[in-house]
């Protein structure tokens, strides 16, 4: 269930008579698309709670009785300046057509939640005020001024004036409402001066009298006024971004006023974090960053909503639009498109697979813009479109081809509009680098496994004869599944092999759009003997390890059969902090895994295994995580992840990639033999960073020397002894599998750290092993 679907329910739960949804906004320039998360969080909320079975409203109020506090960066000031201080319904509109200022931004942005399918009903402040709807809650504020100056002083811990008043009214002389300043309430007339430099944006005229705080003659103040429309409205949910809602922020202010003031209810509060274009927070008035409308122009109405959908409200949206993240969003929200047929086809399977992919069905529907289909459709990948966009091909031949039949009419509407945003994203965010062309270079790097996939692939697709779209996509497969290969690992290859990096189009694709027969040539042509990798030296893999270095114990492995282990011992390596690159690299998976959660990460069959095994030796895996949960679970969180050393961190990059646990050593401080056994009664290690040692819970899995444990749970956590350091020469290395993470798995896992090892710190390799 995602995070709408549980907070709907939490409110449901009330049972009240109606729940009322809300949201604000003071237009005072183009409003930036961080506002616009606001609009679609309540709008979410809105419908969620109608799924729930509450009957629900939903509003957004423009205050478009602010005054104009700040010249927008887009505007000429001097033509602008004058305007300042008045309230933004007195500012004439940029545009003809518009009643004013506050018009024309507001119904701009209006167009832009509406062309998202957001459709809440429109309040404007100043007709609340007009209107005389706030009259009582005016009175009732200065009626009791001492108690909200109470309220204030102890939540900032400062005295404020004697006279101080929480608002602000419309200046009979120059009609400015930012400029003015309340220093007596006599119950039927608020008494002000227009001070001349109150604020540095705007000049007073100096002007004082006195005029009735009602129907529109002046405002409350912001924090207030924002308790004060709660109770006038009715509202009984409303979220607002962080830095409102942090303590002591403006959401607390205004419930203290309005529990203990108004009397009314505090309203759901519903935190949310930032969207931020290019690490910069969204601001109205500065005209930093790109508008709602700006962007609502880079991606198709469903991207832009689906955006703002998928990600839980408590991570920060940092859209940057450049490079690869506008072809990664369209393939994240094909992936939730299908996991929806899916739904529709009644395939989702059960456990917790099948919760994961309900979340991306029901992260589809509430994306919808426009109906959804009803029956399965056939998608063209962007990342596709866009190639041909590039190279002007003909698309629509190429994906009916795909496809290997016609495209429907709605098939057609979502190419046609693909190949819109191809060309936006091509003039303006792609890199050049990005172009689909065959590479004339042999990638030189290969693993034995990748040149064995290329080949037994290339043999695969001659044996087929005339293959279509799906008959490559099954080849592809079975390539895979019958000779368990790693996806990520030969995927790479193969990219490296026709592109020259490594990622690109889905394999049919680019087959079909290189040729058949040119890209069996090519794949061929990669000589499995040539060019043999280095990464594992003079060590090929082997099944046998002498038991002077390592071995399983016998009840061990009879308890679980499943058990793989990799060895290596990796000498004359350089330790060292993490080069830029190895730091590059690793914030490059942070960013491409940014929409991780721990219900994705649940899913993931390694970590499922490696939680099993924890279950089954009495160890709580809520308490103790597996290394590769460990290390996803802080980029799920947000947290970040520690750099070590050039070692440490290069391996982790390859627990994080495979979900395969490793741990390295330091080989001098390793006592040989080593065993992995289970734990006996009162054994005791002393953990990297501990000062005081932890016993050993016995039938607990460890892997054990002469001297002792130097680890504990299948590489949950090191001993000090031998902890990898700068004074290091050598490396004992561990790679474990159990259950569903297969033999296979294990040597990848332990191949691969051997290649980051030796790319990072350099050395030799004296053995490797998997048993």
């Amino acid at each position: 269930m995602i995070w709408v679907d549980r907070e709907a329910n939490r409110i449901a739960k009330r049972e009240l008579p109606l729940e009322w949804v809300d949201d604000m906004k003071t237009p005072s320039g183009r409003i930036h698309v961080g506002s616009l998360r606001g609009v679609v969080i309540h709008d979410l909320l809105y419908k969620a709670l109608l799924d729930a079975g509450a009957k629900t409203k939903f509003t957004y109020v423009f205050d478009d009785h602010d005054p104009m506090d700040a010249i927008p960066s887009y505007l000429d000031k001097k033509k602008w300046e004058k305007y300042s201080g008045l309230q933004l319904f007195n500012v004439p509109s940029p545009e003809p057509g518009f009643k004013s200022f506050a018009d024309y931004y507001a119904k701009e942005f209006i167009s832009v939640f509406n062309s998202i399918n957001c459709h809440p009903e429109i309040i404007w402040g100043s007709d609340l005020y007009k209107s005389g709807k706030m009259n009582d809650v005016i009175t009732e504020i200065l009626n009791n001024v001492n108690f909200v100056k109470t309220i204030y002083e102890k939540m900032y811990k400062k005295k404020l004036p004697k006279d101080w008043y929480p608002f602000n009214p419309v200046c009979e002389n120059c009609k400015k409402i930012g400029t003015t300043k309340v220093f007596k309430w006599d119950g039927k007339y608020v008494h002000y001066r227009c001070e001349l430099d109150m604020v540095v944006w705007a000049k007073g005229c100096g002007h004082e009298g006195k005029i009735s705080p009602f129907d529109g003659n002046g405002k409350l103040t912001w924090k207030v006024e924002w308790a004060a429309k709660w109770k006038v409205i009715g509202i009984t949910v409303e979220g607002a971004g962080k830095d409102h809602m942090s303590a002591g922020g403006s959401h607390d202010i205004a419930s203290e006023i309005c529990r203990k003031v108004l009397h009314y209810p505090i309203p759901h509060p519903v935190t949310y974090e930032f969207f931020i274009i290019g690490g910069k927070k969204m601001s109205s008035s500065k005209g930093l960053g790109s508008s709602s409308k700006e962007v609502s122009q880079i991606l198709p109405p469903e991207l832009l909503r689906f955006l703002m959908v998928r990600t839980p409200i408590e991570r920060t949206i940092d859209f940057q639009p450049e490079g690869d993240t506008i072809p990664s969003l369209f393939d994240e929200y094909d992936r939730c498109l299908a996991a929806y047929f899916d739904k529709l086809e009644n395939k989702i399977p059960e456990g917790k697979t099948g919760e994961v992919l309900n979340d991306f069905a029901r992260i589809a529907e509430l994306s919808e813009v426009r109906p959804l289909p009803k029956k399965r459709l056939f998608l063209p990948r962007f990342r596709t479109v866009a190639s041909h966009a590039r190279t002007k091909g003909d698309v629509l031949t190429f994906f009916e081809e795909q496809k290997g039949s016609k495209l429907t009419a709605e098939e057609r509407e979502i190419l046609e509009e693909r190949v819109v945003y191809a060309q936006v994203y091509l003039k303006n965010y792609a890199n050049p680098e990005d172009k689909i062309q065959l590479t004339k270079d042999s990638p030189k790097d290969l693993t034995i496994k990748q040149k064995d996939f290329l080949n037994k692939l290339a043999e695969n697709i001659e044996k087929k004869k005339d293959p279509s779209r799906e008959d490559l996509q099954q080849i592809v497969f079975d390539t895979l599944k019958r000779n368990s290969f790693q996806a990520k690992e030969v995927f790479s290859a193969f990219y490296k092999a026709l592109l020259g990096r490594e990622h690109g189009p889905k394999a049919a694709d680019l087959i079909l759009e290189f040729g058949i027969d040119k890209v069996v040539a090519r794949l061929k042509d990669i000589n499995i003997a040539k060019n043999n990798s280095t990464t594992t030296s003079k060590s090929s893999f082997t099944n046998k390890i002498s038991k002077k270095i390592f071995s399983i114990d016998s009840r061990l492995k009879k308890t679980y059969p499943s058990i793989h282990i990799g060895v290596a011992i990796i000498k004359n390596v350089r330790i060292e902090k993490a080069s830029a690159e190895l730091k590059k690299r690793t914030d490059a998976f942070i960013k491409q895994h940014g929409n991780l959660t721990n219900e994705i990460l649940s899913a993931y069959p390694e970590i499922q295994s490696y939680r099993k095994l924890y279950k089954a030796t009495g160890i709580d895996w809520h308490s103790r995580r597996p290394s590769p949960e460990a290390l996803l679970r802080r980029i799920a969180l947000k947290k970040g992840l520690y750099s070590v050393n050039n070692v440490v961190d290069a391996y982790n990059l390859v627990v994080m990639n495979s979900k395969v646990s490793v741990g390295a050593f330091d080989l001098d401080n390793i006592s040989f033999p080593t065993i992995l056994r289970f734990a006996k009664k009162d054994e005791k290690i002393l953990l990297l960073g501990d000062k005081v040692e932890t016993t050993y819970k016995e039938g607990e899995i460890a892997y054990f020397d002469k001297k002792g444990g130097y680890n504990i749970d299948f590489n949950y956590r090191d001993a000090q002894r031998t902890a990898v350091t700068e004074k290091t020469k050598s490396l004992y290395i561990n790679v474990d599998g159990v259950f569903d993470i297969t033999k296979r798995q294990v040597e990848n896992a332990l191949q691969d750290s051997i290649r980051q090892i030796l790319q990072y710190a350099g050395g030799t390799v004296e053995t490797v092993a998997v048993i």
